[in-house]
């Protein structure tokens, strides 16, 4: 079993809230969910989505409170020769992996005091992570490692293995942001911040139950290399004491003896195969903590003209670096394992941020939306430099409507376009993504001069992406995903 393909599982990112880039959440507020083009909108929200636009507000204490329910899978359909060997496979090459991620709780919160042309501003959201994902039948890279330790035992009588996987990743990036905005004069404001993430993950990796078919059934797969190792042993026994006699006789230079060489070199090279498989014998139990803070600035601009409102913010890269506490000691051959070594420090950077974004007030009591984010995927840093197996940097484009029915119900629908850069050496099982568009829509309810209550619904509609590694044999991944969010809030003005 190659420790390559275990451990490389904890690359698994457990993100539920995915609305946004590769490694960044956008939802971060009950208005996002039932509109997600934000990013001129004048409101609360705007703390995270729009934070010059805020000064516009009126003078006092707002604060909107937000929790969402994430509800995700993400599906891998892996089609490889050696899953056929599997027991639980009957013969079929092809095999669906599915992981459920489920956040019953992703809070956030906006807060502003405005006063004169300032405006003082926190917000605390989950701009990354946000739950825990499990496969809990693990993952295709395991089973095709497996599977295909037992097509190379063959010649020692496998016919087939048995195994049971599990994986977990869990991840949450806690951000904290505060920053003022300043209103220039009617028309203009612009905003200055700073933005505090404190990452935290825990990934969990297990292969057990390990078996061999043989021609007497199933069998233990440490039992299986015991007994392996022991036949070799006496064919090697065997093969020195006939090279012995030729030895003894002078006569080395016999195609006899030749042939006992070739044979003890090549039962050699088996022994050698089998003992590097001794340490897996038990199966595999891998856990790795991780945690990091980054600091990043936060810069916005807002601009109003007649029934037009214009917007920009740019977020800086965040640098994270994910310090390891894991069961991973010593260093190795493979890079995929000693990401996980303990002690050392992984780059694992937010990557900078622009998003623009217009609104437009046809009548008073409707506003329309458009929005563009582009996240620069290419140019943070990330382990083995994962980022320049990317085509390009991810883009987002937003649209959506607001229409005030009267002086206390609001009701809004927008959508979102994301598009990676994906390339098939990117694309693995154990960290992807996929293209997709978005759907929300939802309402607000005001129930007095103080009080506004917020519900929304965010649905999510992916792309399959089908990535091929070999032609001959025919292995290759394809992956999808589900994701539904359901958000209420509430705002207090004072």
């Amino acid at each position: 079993m190659k420790t390559k393909a275990i451990l490389a599982g904890f690359l698994l990112a457990a993100t539920t809230a995915t609305a946004g880039g590769i490694l960044t959440n956008t939802n971060q507020s009950i208005d996002f969910l039932r509109n997600p083009a934000r990013d001129a909108a004048i409101g609360l929200d705007g703390v995270y989505s729009n934070p010059a636009g805020v000064a516009f507000l009126p003078e006092g204490f707002h604060l909107g409170i937000n929790w969402q329910y994430a509800h995700q899978t993400r599906t891998i359909t892996s089609t490889n020769p050696v899953l056929a060997l599997g027991k639980k496979n009957n013969g079929a090459d092809t095999k669906i992996y599915e992981g459920v991620a489920d956040a019953p709780f992703i809070p956030s919160l906006q807060a502003a005091w405005n006063k004169n042309n300032w405006s003082l501003q926190f917000n605390f959201s989950v701009p990354g992570g946000g739950g825990a994902c499990e496969y809990a039948d693990g993952l295709g890279s395991f089973e095709s490692t497996v599977g295909a330790i037992a097509n190379q035992l063959k010649p020692l009588g496998a016919t087939g293995y048995d195994m049971d996987g599990y994986m977990q990743g869990r991840q949450y990036y806690f951000g904290f942001q505060l920053g003022s905005a300043y209103k220039v004069n009617d028309n203009l404001a612009v905003y200055g911040g700073l933005r505090v993430l404190y990452g935290t993950a825990t990934y969990k990796a297990k292969i057990s139950n390990i078996m061999v078919n043989t021609g007497g059934g199933y069998v233990d797969f440490g039992t299986f290399l015991d007994n392996s190792i022991a036949t070799v042993d006496a064919g090697l026994d065997k093969v020195a004491a006939g090279m012995a006699q030729y030895e003894a006789a002078n006569a080395t230079a016999a195609p006899e003896y030749a042939a006992l060489v070739a044979q003890q070199t090549q039962l050699k090279g088996t022994k050698t195969s089998l003992n590097s498989l001794q340490k897996y014998s038990e199966g595999v139990n891998l856990l790795c903590n991780q945690s990091s803070v980054g600091i990043a600035p936060v810069l916005g601009v807002d601009y109003k003209i007649g029934k037009f409102n214009f917007a920009a913010k740019y977020e800086f890269k965040t640098e994270i670096h994910m310090k390891n506490e894991s069961t991973v000691n010593q260093a190795s051959e493979i890079a995929a394992v000693n990401k996980f070594r303990d002690g050392e420090e992984i780059p694992e950077d937010q990557p900078a941020q622009l998003a623009i974004g217009a609104m437009w007030s046809p009548l008073d009591m409707v506003r329309v939306n458009a929005g563009w984010h582009h996240y620069f995927d290419k140019s943070t840093t990330w382990y083995n430099n994962s980022q320049d197996l990317l085509d390009h940097d991810t883009n987002e484009f937003l649209l959506g409507a607001e229409w005030d029915i009267n002086d206390r119900v609001t009701i809004s629908l927008g959508g979102q376009l994301t598009r990676y850069g994906l390339t098939d050496q990117y694309m693995n099982d154990m960290s992807f993504v996929v293209n997709s568009y978005s759907i929300g829509f939802g309402t607000n309810y005001k129930a007095n001069d103080h009080v506004t209550l917020k519900a929304g619904y965010f649905q999510t509609n992916y792309t399959n992406y089908d990535c091929v590694s070999s032609q001959s044999p025919l292995i290759k991944d394809s992956f999808t995903r589900t994701n539904y969010v359901l958000g209420l809030g509430c705002e207090v003005t004072l």
